[in-house]
């Protein structure tokens, strides 16, 4: 069979396939009083037990390994106010030609891509300016260019000393998802984090992980349960549906992510590995085929293509000891501490896991690419596990209920 034709059976799929009727009064508008209140449905060898979250230890045997996403999510929405008392927002999306980490640190000034709330209401060569008197932060935002789905803007601010991250924190309030129809506010900006949340550049957070307490991350230790963690910068483009009728026309967004030597040599180490979070496990499944890239000498190891894990899959068998030892040698050899890449990976139904075996995740839209991944580690059982989660009054999307899904027996 041709390798074009060998592809085509992983992407030629119909979206409308991976649909489901979705009342809003099932979307969680705010989180649960404590954390671990929330519910938890267990998805093991076809059968699914409803649980409390608090109860995850009991249903994870010692000796398996949890990967975290230790990603913060920034302060990404500014709110300006002209002197007539029209409000624009700004959304930032990602820095413009600049790496992630460099932007959050820049001084001064700096370029991003936005999406804008009030456009029509911006003037050409209007700045729009927004004091902090309290802080003592002055911010400006000016517009460079219209691009297809995102604007141009570039920020001005005093005093010039302070870092990007620092003028967001002081200026910005965080971006709730757009299906959550209020306002932020001030609890939001404790339980819109994890509770090991570090790294500063993520604009949703890896809502899995919200779930976790400190009494839970000592109840997973003492029953030998580890932890690892790794950083995936989450764009707004977790939240895109896919709105072609089938799934090989939609264009995956890419995201940033860095694993340490540390963490790939507990990875190393395991092999029964647990994703915490969709972002966790598209960027374990990402490392692998970095690996295989490394151990083959293919080009363009700083970024994964859309569907080039499946090319490289029907190219390539190796296995994740060797793809692993390929990135520690790399390292090595570059006296390097951190792997560093961007990936647009879409996991669609067919793709072949090779890192993990279980995955923690909240329940997601219809139609969207982590519906996708769903259906693809578990199989067409997603149909069932969501029907049953909707007729049991389950809490739908970031602020909802989680669930443990071990992998579909035939992968």
């Amino acid at each position: 069979m041709p390798p074009f034709c060998r592809m085509k059976r992983f992407i030629d799929k119909d979206i409308s396939e991976y649909s489901y009727d979705l009342p809003p009064e099932r979307i969680a508008v705010y989180p649960t009083e404590q954390r671990d209140q929330s519910r938890l449905l267990v998805y093991k060898d076809e059968k699914i037990l409803d649980t409390r979250f608090k109860e995850l230890p009991e249903q994870i045997p010692a000796g398996h390994l949890l990967v975290f996403n230790d990603t913060r999510v920034i302060e990404a929405r500014i709110l300006f106010q002209k002197t007539s008392g029209a409000s624009i927002e700004i959304f930032c999306l990602e820095p413009f030609e600049q790496d992630l980490e460099a932007a959050m640190q820049q001084k001064e000034t700096a370029v991003w891509k936005c999406l804008i709330g009030g456009a029509s209401k911006w003037k050409s060569g209007q700045v729009l300016q927004k004091s902090i008197h309290e802080k003592g932060v002055v911010l400006e935002a000016h517009y460079v260019s219209t691009m297809e789905d995102h604007f141009l803007i570039r920020f001005f601010w005093k005093p010039a000393d302070l870092s990007f991250v620092e003028v967001l924190h002081k200026a910005g309030a965080i971006p709730l998802p757009p299906y959550i129809k209020r306002k932020a506010i001030a609890e939001d900006a404790e339980r819109y984090q994890t509770i090991f949340s570090k790294n500063d550049g993520s604009v949703a957070a890896p809502t899995a992980s919200l779930h976790f307490t400190p009494n839970m991350l000592t109840s997973l230790e003492e029953k030998k349960i580890g932890k690892t963690f790794l950083t995936l910068h989450v764009g707004a483009g977790t939240f895109k549906p896919v709105q072609s009728a089938n799934i090989a026309e939609h264009t995956m967004h890419g995201e940033p992510f860095s694993v340490s030597k540390i963490t790939i040599k507990t990875l190393l180490q395991s092999d029964n590995i647990i994703a915490v979070g969709t972002t966790s496990l598209r960027t374990l499944e990402s490392l692998y085929w970095l690996g295989v890239k490394m151990l083959h000498n293919e080009n363009d190891t700083d970024l994964l293509h859309q569907w080039e894990a499946y090319e490289l899959g029907l190219k390539y068998n190796v296995s994740k000891t060797d793809s692993l030892q390929a990135l520690l040698n790399w390292m090595e050899a570059t006296k390097s501490e951190q792997v560093h890449c961007k990936t647009s990976l879409m996991i669609v139904p067919g793709y072949v896991f090779k890192m993990v075996e279980g995955l923690i995740t909240n329940f997601h839209q219809p139609q969207s690419t982590l519906l996708l991944l769903v259906a693809a580690f578990i199989g067409e059982d997603w149909k069932r596990l969501y029907t049953h989660a909707l007729t049991h009054n389950f809490r739908f999307l970031s602020y909802g209920d989680s669930s443990l899904l071990w992998k579909h027996q035939q992968q």
